[in-house]
Formats: C-alpha cells, structure tokens, sequence
C-alpha cells in the first residue's frame, strides 16, 4: 500500500508538470517577449507642401513635344522667359495622347499643382477649353491658333480665357515675297493637313510671290507646287515626296507642317537645295533653311502673361495679331539670304503695317472666288482660285 501511494503521487505531480507546460505553450508571448518592429526601410513618400509643389504658369503641349522647333517650343519659350525674368514657377504637361480626355486631364494636373494661367497652343484644345473654362472659373487660359466651342464651332469665350490667332496669310506673304526677290522661282508649298492657320500660311506664301513677281517685272511665271500632305509627322514618305519635287526642279520648299519640316529638310540636304521653315526661327536645324516665317509666339505669350499679371487679363477676347503689332515676321538676323536685304523686308514690312498691300486670308479667297462662281462649295475651293497672274500654282492631291 505505501508503494502504491508513492506511484500514485509520482504520477499526479507528472501529470500537473504536464499540463503546466502545454498551458504555458499555448499563451501568448507577454510584450516584453515582442521583438520590437523594425522600422520600413523605404517609407512612403512625405508630400511635399504646397509652396514646394506649386507652379503658377502652365503650358500644355500640343501634337508633338516641348522642343519641336515649330508651335510647341515657340509658346514654350514665351511662358519661360517671362517667368525667369519674374522669378514664377512654370512647368509644362504633355498629354498622354491625342484626345479630348487627355488634355482636359493635364488641364486638371495642371490646376492642381496651383496654375494660375495655362497656355494651350493649338486648335485641337478647343473643345477641352470649352469645357475647363466653366469648370475651373478662378483660373485663366490662354489657347493660341483657335477659339473654344463644344464642338458646334459655335464660339464660346468665357471671361477667364483669351483666345490669340495671327495672320498666318502675312507671315506667308513675306516668305512667297523674300524668295522671288531672292531670285527663286520654281517653288513648292508643302503643308501638313488643310487646317486654317496652314492654309492662311500658303495663300499668302502664293501671294507673297505674286507681289515680287510683279515689282520685278519677271517675264516668267513663278511656278508653286501646292499640297497638304495629310499630317505633321517627320516620314519617310513627307521625304521622298520632297525629293520628288527637288528631283523635278524645285529651289525651294515652304515647309509648313510642324515635323514635316524635318522631312523637307532632309531631301533638301540631299539634293543641295533650300528649305522655308515655319511658325519659329528654324535656321539652326538645318543649313539649308533660308528663312522661316515665324509667328510671334514667344512675345504673343509674354505679352498676355503681363497683361495678366498687371491686372489687365483681355478674358472673353478673341485677337489675331499682325503685322501692326508685330504678330508675324521672318527673322533677318539669322536668314541666310544674299539678294533680300534688312532694307527690303523693312520697307515691305512698313507696307503690310500700312495696308498698302491687301492679302486675302483664307475665308477672303473663298468670298472671291464664289462672287465668280457662286454655286461653287467652299471646300472645293483651293490656291488655284487666289486671283494671280503672275504665279501658276500646281495643286498637287
């Protein structure tokens, strides 16, 4: 019996030891026994604050990149002067693609980093100024080459936006008239697709060279081949179309079509010819660029920037600068001419500044034109219709 006793209290304190150890298993570790959270190595950003993420100016591209040589870069250059020489934040957007919804969407980024004023170069920001202008009343849009509606073309301009044109016809009236004068006569017109602002360029570029044939008093025909290739795209096919014309006669080619113009300028490197650039400065692209007929955008920009900034904002305004207020013009500087001269183009100049010369812009061509043939549908009216006489023009489809 006390034997017995013994193993039975040998196995009663085995079985307590027992369950003690799986209870003690089975609790959670106290806090002391938590290791200590390791902090993340690579947090999430902090955002910064407001002054350190706000850009007052704004610029929205168009097709194409801040640095095409051609619209982009020129209204680029105006937002950027003036906010060095005032010491304000800018900063561009570039929309993930052609569409509406893409630049209302970097509209929108745009206010949302704190834009004051936004600058959108190109007709195709129309539509979706029609619809930020409401949307965003406390700030102030610039749009350059066109006028916003919703798609109706029935303009709306809201007090917060002011639309700026120019009068491409006078910008292509001294390239067609420096040319002649040059002493060229076998030229080409390429443009990019049959927009306003492009045709404006190339039936004064007609009439340009109409005026210096006549103050000549060339016994020829200057002879223009005329075309719009559809796009504003550098292509291998833009080249061999520009060959082909090079190939055939032709001295010089007014390029006006955005990256076209790349296009032009190869094949003019290749056959030893010249090149007419167009909207800004575009000498140093190419050695055969002889000029470029340049709209002033840079100073268009500028100026509507100070007159924001001075309290004077011209909202709800539509204006196409000219030659009065130095809208359009060729760079003399950096053309490459050796027959045309600073004294020549001043003493034109002074005569489109005067209205001495009239141009016809693109919707005058069109009145004209149906006064002969009132029947005539305006789309099928072309620069073969400009009244010429002294330049055969050659519309090539």
């Amino acid at each position: 019996m006390k034997l017995w006793r013994k193993l039975a209290i040998v196995a009663l304190v085995l079985l307590m030891i027992f369950a003690f150890t799986a209870c003690a298993d089975n609790e959670p570790e106290s806090p002391a026994e938590t290791p200590e959270e390791t902090p993340d190595e690579t947090p999430e950003e902090t955002p910064q604050t407001p002054e350190e993420n706000t850009f007052e100016l704004a610029l929205i591209t168009d097709v194409g990149t801040i640095d095409d040589k051609s619209f982009n870069q020129g209204a680029w250059e105006g937002v950027e002067a003036y906010a060095k020489d005032n010491n304000i934040t800018y900063k561009y957007y570039q929309p993930a693609e052609q569409s509406d919804t893409a630049y209302v969407n970097s509209i929108a980024l745009a206010v949302k980093a704190g834009a004051k004023v936004i600058v959108c170069p190109g007709f195709l920001f129309e539509i979706p100024i029609h619809t930020v202008q409401t949307q965003y009343p406390d700030v102030k849009f610039v749009i350059l080459d066109g006028a916003p509606h919703a798609g109706d073309y029935n303009i709306e301009i809201a007090d917060n936006t002011y639309s700026i044109f120019y009068a491409e016809e006078e910008a292509g009236f001294l390239a067609g008239y420096s040319i002649v004068k040059e002493g060229y006569n076998k030229l080409g017109f390429m443009g990019g697709m049959a927009v306003p602002a492009v045709v404006r360029f190339g039936y004064g570029f007609v009439q340009g060279a109409e005026y210096a044939a006549h103050e000549l008093g060339l016994a020829e025909e200057v002879q223009i081949k005329y075309t719009y290739v559809g796009n504003f795209d550098a292509s291998p096919e833009n080249q061999a179309k520009a060959s082909s014309w090079y190939n055939e006669g032709t001295e010089v080619i007014f390029a006006c079509g955005g990256a076209v113009g790349n296009s032009v300028m190869k094949a003019a490197e290749a056959a030893g010819t010249k090149v007419i650039g167009v909207d800004v400065d575009q000498s140093a692209e190419s050695e055969t660029v002889i000029t470029s007929s340049m709209k002033n955008l840079s100073k268009s920009v500028y100026d509507a920037l100070t007159a924001y900034y001075a309290g004077s904002f011209p909202g709800g305004t539509s204006v196409s600068l000219d030659a009065t207020v130095e809208g359009v013009q060729l760079p003399m500087e950096t053309s490459k001419f050796e027959k045309f001269t600073q004294a020549d183009y001043d003493a034109i100049y002074e005569k489109i500044v005067a209205k001495e010369i009239e141009i016809l812009n693109d919707a005058a061509v069109v009145e004209q034109a149906q006064v002969g043939d009132p029947e005539k549908p305006a789309e099928d009216i072309t620069a073969v219709d400009i009244p010429v006489s002294k330049v055969k023009v050659e519309v090539i489809k």
